[in-house]
């Protein structure tokens, strides 16, 4: 496969497993052209283009001519200056990796990541929170993404990509929609009396099986194994995690247990007054679910894959 066909095939899988649906996706992008269509000139200049066909700003092609041919690929959780340093020296040793995919983006795609949290508005719509209600608590979450990400040396990564000609690939959003849309229809499949049977449901997936033998497994951190379940609602995309006064406001709308990747402590110790039940699913084994669907399809293709940086690799075709 091109560099180019990889990035396509994870735009079309993201959009394909987006929350709001490809309809939605569609209408997102309309609205998005529109507004581009109605800057001014010189607005239009520093437009990102690439917005009005890929919604997911975090996922893009760092460095690399689209051409290239990958036949081989090495994928992780994070990749820094570190994993493009042990691309290159693994090509040193015969290695002939053409590809570095990290999760977590750097570069330009991190700077924008807070612009992929609109998808979170449409999550917490579905969950019962007034859409309106959502929207205006999103604004201010999503400027406040914005200042913690602008002093970031976000160009450290792909200058060492580019100064190693180590073609570089970001795929964020795209994985955590993925690995959302398998976690949703995943919980779905039973009914659960307390939130000990659901954490025993989702510690039988093979990726938090995995991460339970390294000593990670998913855990209770706010409710107990005796606790009712009440409405269960899994949130693995959207960018980062919302606000505290986001979750409250899921509690308002009826929501019993939360299943999320990780969970800021402020929210743990808020939720836990409202009896609101956190299972912390945990990070890396929760990045690694969307990333292994993924990867999956680029094996059938012919595409070798080489896990690092904590992606823990299973495959299930």
């Amino acid at each position: 496969m091109t560099l180019q066909q990889i990035y396509d095939l994870a735009v079309e899988m993201g959009t394909k497993a987006d929350p709001r649906g490809v309809e939605g996706v569609k209408s997102y992008l309309s609205h998005l052209k529109h507004d581009y269509e109605d800057l001014p000139d010189k607005k239009k200049k520093l437009f990102d283009k690439e917005t009005l066909t890929n919604p997911y700003s975090d996922t893009r092609i760092l460095f690399g001519e689209p051409k290239i041919q990958v036949k081989k690929l090495m994928a992780g959780i994070d990749a820094d200056a570190s994993e493009i340093l042990l691309a290159d020296r693994l090509n040193q040793k015969g290695g002939n990796i053409d590809l570095v995919v990290s999760h977590h983006p750097s570069g330009h795609a991190l700077a924008s990541l807070y612009e992929v949290m609109d998808i979170q508005i449409d999550m917490f719509a579905e969950a019962g929170v007034p859409e309106n209600v959502a929207h205006a608590l999103f604004d201010k979450r999503k400027a406040t993404a914005k200042r913690r990400l602008s002093p970031l040396n976000h160009a450290q990564a792909v200058d060492t990509a580019r100064l190693l000609d180590v073609p570089l690939l970001a795929i964020h959003t795209v994985w955590d929609n993925i690995g959302n849309d398998f976690m949703r229809k995943y919980v779905a499949k039973k009914t659960y009396h307390n939130v000990g049977e659901l954490l025993d449901h989702i510690l039988e997936v093979p990726e938090f099986m995995e991460a339970a033998r390294g000593k990670a497994a998913p855990s209770i951190v706010a409710g107990s194994p005796k606790s009712r379940t009440g409405k269960v609602v899994v949130g693995f995309t959207g960018g980062t995690n919302p606000s505290k006064e986001l979750y409250i406001e899921m509690a308002k709308a009826g929501v019993g247990t939360l299943v999320e990747m990780h969970v800021p402590e402020d929210v743990v110790e808020e939720l836990g007054k409202l009896h609101i039940n956190i299972i912390d699913a945990g990070h890396m084994a929760a990045d690694s679910i969307g990333a292994n669907l993924f990867l999956d399809q680029l094996e059938k293709k012919g595409v070798s894959v080489v896990p690092c940086s904590g992606l823990i690799r299973i495959k299930r075709s």
